[in-house]
């Protein structure tokens, strides 16, 4: 007991509007359908949790973290509710803050269990039909701050870590469902080729449709992380965790999940630094900026892409370093940073072309071609032309080299390119190629579950405004309002 008021339990019981008692009631009988039918909570224990900043035992912090994610109807761990896990104080160093809420970065041993854990949630979460509401993505700045030395250092052998075959005894609440048991390479080659059957389905039909099974397969790796494989198995097995972690989160930025999002992100970045690939974890904070820069948050996109550029490593490739180039050039774009962005694209380009693919490149950097280059040259061209009208005629010539590119299953970026270059066309003052796009970007929406390309969809819509009295676009302007849904206000959660 700390004698101090726990601060963020009370935000979130404030949150929850349930009484003292109310909330001691379904401790009681949520422990109870858990297994724990000798557990009797009472309201003056609830005070005392809350005013007294007292930490109750276990499993009262897994039983809370339960109620409230169901109640709130967004992922609520442990740490969420200002409870350390059970067992792991003066383990490490507590580096949690106001700004850095989570205590990041993780000790190796509790990534695993927050893997588990939040997967856990979030399943239960899609179960309910429920969505994240309520709940703050963390400012670049402070991912930045909390990661910037840990990212920068490779991991250190754990004193006396488990041997092979023995558990890593992680927190029983990530586990209460799956036994941790042993698995050879070729169960890890299943898991790796079934990442890249969801990473094809996310390119070609959106984030919504597959999500619930890549989290649970997340979820399925991080109870067989708790078991200690030989090295060489066990650096497989968190790639495979990274990975499933990066299309979690860009199938939850997909559909509008956008803390979800950011939260898989940071695990997939711990998950790749625990198995040494620090490209991995850099573009896994990459996505993360990308989220950012969506979101109209491109100071923050720009705090994160410094991390993710310097933490990678110098054996990341040069297509990778292309690629992490021009995220941070649309976030410059967006910032209105012409002549800085034209500097990054360059680079983009020289970083690209300089890529002599003596080796093949890892399987998460396969969707990063040709196109995606001129893809995102357009999408930061069509930003920039906001705030430079001239700037469009180069986001035309990018969305078509795009266009022009792209393999077959890649639905929804021809989506963003249609709309790029309708954006373009609307700018540069030509209504008439403007419709044509629209209508074709229109045509294809349907077949994705991609609430991202309604987002640029509403963004072209604002350029329409000035063509109303065009009886096409007066036509294609009451279509978009027939496709889009109603926006709904708890999507850009904010600090």
């Amino acid at each position: 007991m700390t004698g101090e008021p726990n601060t963020r339990l009370a935000d979130l019981f404030g949150l929850a509007g349930w009484s003292k008692g109310e909330l001691a009631r379904l401790v009681n009988r949520q422990a109870a359908a858990m297994g724990h039918a000798q557990l009797a909570t009472d309201t003056s224990r609830v005070r005392r949790w809350i005013d007294m900043g007292e930490a109750p035992r276990d499993p009262v912090p897994k039983v809370l973290a339960a109620l409230f994610t169901e109640r709130l109807g967004r992922v609520v761990t442990i740490e969420d509710l200002g409870f350390d896990r059970h067992g792991r104080t003066g383990k490490r160093r507590d580096v949690r803050s106001a700004e850095n809420p989570d205590g990041l970065p993780w000790a190796p041993e509790r990534t695993a269990a927050v893997l588990t854990e939040f997967t856990g949630m979030d399943l239960m979460l899609n179960r309910r039909g429920l969505v994240g509401a309520g709940a703050a993505l963390a400012a670049g700045s402070a991912l930045s701050s909390a990661m910037h030395d840990w990212l920068h250092t490779d991991p250190a052998p754990t004193v006396g870590a488990p041997r092979a075959g023995a558990s890593l005894h992680a927190d029983p609440a990530g586990y209460d469902r799956y036994e941790a048991a042993p698995i050879g390479s070729q169960e890890i080659e299943e898991l790796e080729r079934s990442v890249e059957v969801f990473r094809a389905w996310d390119a070609a039909r959106g984030g919504g449709l597959q999500r619930k099974a890549v989290v649970g397969q997340l979820n399925e790796v991080g109870g067989m992380l708790a078991y200690h494989h030989p090295d060489h198995l066990q650096r497989r097995l968190w790639g495979v965790a990274a990975n499933l972690a990066v299309l979690a989160g860009w199938m939850s930025h997909d559909v509008g999940l956008e803390p979800t999002a950011q939260k898989y992100f940071v695990i997939a970045a711990h998950a790749a630094r625990e198995g040494g690939d620090r490209p991995r974890a850099g573009e896994a904070l990459s996505r993360a900026a990308r989220q950012m820069v969506h979101l109209g948050k491109p100071d923050d996109a720009l705090d994160l892409m410094k991390l993710a550029k310097s933490g990678s490593g110098d054996e990341m490739l040069p297509r990778t370093r292309a690629m992490l180039h021009t995220i941070e050039a649309w976030a410059q774009a967006s910032l209105g940073r012409g002549q800085a962005m034209r500097r990054t694209l360059g680079e983009a380009e020289e970083l690209f072309v300089s890529d002599k693919g003596d080796g093949p490149p890892p399987s998460w950097m396969q969707m990063f071609d040709e196109a995606d280059l001129h893809g995102m040259q357009a999408l930061a061209f069509r930003t920039l032309a906001e705030h430079e009208p001239a700037a469009a005629v180069a986001a035309q010539r990018h969305a078509k080299q795009a266009l022009d590119l792209r393999a077959g299953g890649r639905q929804r970026s021809k989506i963003f390119d249609y709309l790029s270059l309708a954006s373009a066309c609307f700018i540069a003052d030509d209504p008439e190629q403007a419709d044509r796009y629209a209508r074709l970007a229109l045509v294809s929406m349907g077949e994705t579950s991609s609430h991202r390309t309604w987002d640029r969809l509403r963004q072209m819509y604002r350029l329409t405004g000035q063509y109303a009295d065009y009886p096409k676009i007066e036509d294609l302007r009451e279509e978009i309002q027939l496709v889009l849904p109603a926006k709904k206000t708890n999507r850009s959660a904010t600090i």
